[in-house]
This record gives structure tokens, sequence and C-alpha cells, in this order.
């Protein structure tokens, strides 16, 4: 099939944080943009600063005449309700033969189900989840997670490079979810390590600044260490633009994952539940960076 380049029409669900910047560089790269949230004032703002794009009322006609759909939502339950399940469901404004890219975090288990389910109505699936940040997704060079066929991510490939720098194919429905989670498992560990070492080297008396620098030069360099250290924690900042709730649900995903294949993975256990209690008591749109605000809890309990 021929690849889907400017300026083919895409239907985009989902204008939060992440969906927003994403819409916008798919805009930007010359698609014709169909889009619909939940918020009236997330699509009238989105539509405000891009003109080209259309405002539409539902999931239904977001997809009418679009040759493929992307969601970006906060979990795959919500996904399925606005691409099958829901009222004014995506599917039923899908032309067959269009193309579905969930870049939701997504239960990978429940992404395949969605995947034979939508086949039997001649829509394919891919599901796309993306890592890099809200920065990233504003200049376009986040990292694609690609669980389909090959044939169909090469139809959507142009769409995907306007988000996103690296693409890679993981394997079939439900391999991008996965890979995912598993990926923000290892995120989220390396942020706990870096921020626990923080509250130790403070405590005796060491610069936290000075910390992040040194662990940058040796062998305790990470993602945290590098783009979250001296920017969200040292700063207390605590602004990186995602969520300690999102977090928590992409290790509960990836904790799912190894239940289902009936793996003992104890670290990952032990993942869950921290990220899990964090949630609770940092409060409703704490920042995962807080974390470090939750060790220092923990570390003045003991």
């Amino acid at each position: 099939m021929t690849p889907l380049s400017p300026p083919a029409t895409i239907a985009f669900i989902g204008l939060g944080m992440m969906g927003r910047p994403m819409a916008s560089r798919l805009a930007g790269a010359g698609f014709r943009l169909r889009v619909f949230d939940v918020s009236q004032k997330a699509v009238s703002d989105f539509v405000g600063a891009h003109p080209s794009a259309l405002a539409t009322a539902s999931a239904k006609a977001a997809a009418e005449g679009a040759d493929a759909l992307i969601t970006m939502l906060p979990d795959g339950k919500i996904v399925r309700q606005a691409v099958l399940d829901g009222r004014d469901a995506a599917v039923e404004g899908l032309a067959p033969g269009a193309l579905v890219l969930d870049m939701s975090s997504s239960n990978p288990v429940d992404t395949q189900k969605l995947a034979r389910d939508l086949a039997a109505r001649g829509v394919a699936l891919l599901d796309a989840p993306v890592s890099g940040g809200v920065k990233r997704a504003v200049d376009g060079s986040l990292s694609i997670m690609v669980g389909g066929a090959a044939a169909d991510l090469e139809r959507v490939r142009p769409v995907l490079g306007a988000m996103g720098k690296t693409i890679t194919l993981c394997g079939p429905a439900g391999a991008g979810h996965a890979l995912k989670a598993l990926n923000n498992y290892l995120s989220a560990a390396g942020l706990v390590a870096m921020c626990e070492a923080l509250v130790v080297g403070e405590a005796f008396g060491l610069d936290p600044g000075t910390m992040v620098d040194v662990f940058n030069s040796s062998t305790g360099k990470s993602n945290a260490t590098e783009v979250k250290g001296r920017q969200f924690v040292v700063s207390r900042s605590f602004a990186a633009g995602f969520t300690t709730a999102l977090m928590a649900k992409d290790l509960r995903t990836a904790g799912d994952v190894a239940s289902h294949l009936k793996l003992n993975m104890p670290n990952l256990q032990q993942a869950v539940a921290y990220w899990t209690d964090a949630d609770g008591k940092l409060g409703k749109g704490a920042d995962h960076t807080e974390i470090f605000r939750y060790a220092e809890g923990l570390a003045e309990e003991g």
C-alpha cells in the first residue's frame, strides 16, 4: 500500500500533555487533522492554534474520512471504549482498510484482544507507544515502539516520522505496549535509585548537584541522572510533565505481563508496590520526579 504522506487525513483522539504536541507535529508536517477530546477546551485550544485542524464532536465523527486514527489516551480501557465499544465509537466511522494506531500506554494483553476484534471489522491495529516525555514530543524526537504487521508500519511510517526520531518494530500486536511498560520499569527503577542516593548523600553532607555531576561522569549515569537530576529533582521544580499516577499505572502493566506469563519478578513487584503507595501519598497530579519527596519521607520514618 502507498505510504500515508501529507496531506493524508489523520484522526487524532486525546489532546492531553503528550497528545497535543504530537498532534501539533502532524499539523506542522502538513497532515489534515480531525481532532477529538472529551475536553471541549482542549479541542478549541488546539484548533485555535492550528486552524487547519477540524474539531469534531465524537470519536466516530473524527474517524469519518480518515486514512488512519491515532489514540493518545490514559489507558487501554479508555482506548477500547473510544475505538470499539463506546457510544459513537471510532470504528463506526472508519472505512475498511483504515489503520488504528494506539500510541497510549495500554495493557499488551488487552491490545492483543483489541487487534483481533478490530481485524474482524476490517480494521488493522498498530500499538505504537512513545518514550521521551513532553520535551521530545514537542521537538518530534520521540522513541516509538511498534507492535503489529510490518506492512502496516511501512504504510504509516511518514505519520510516525513526524512525531518520532526512532521507530522500532518490536513484534506482533501488543509487543510495543509490552516493551513500553518494561522500559518504564527500568526508568522508574533508575529514578528511585538516584533519589535514594541523593537522600543518603545529602544526609551525609554532600551537595546534590555535585552528586549528579559525578553520577553523570561515572558508572551510575542513567536517564534519571542525565535528564531529571539537576533539572527537576535538585532544583525541586518537579515539572518533567509525566505524573506519578501514570508511572505507577505503567509499572502495574509490566507487573501484569509478568503475572500473565506466570513469572516471579520480585524487584518488579516491589517497584509496583513502591510507586502505587507513592501515588497515593503524593496526591493527584504529582509529577513522577516527586518520587524524591516520597523517598525523603520514607527516610524520615526510618
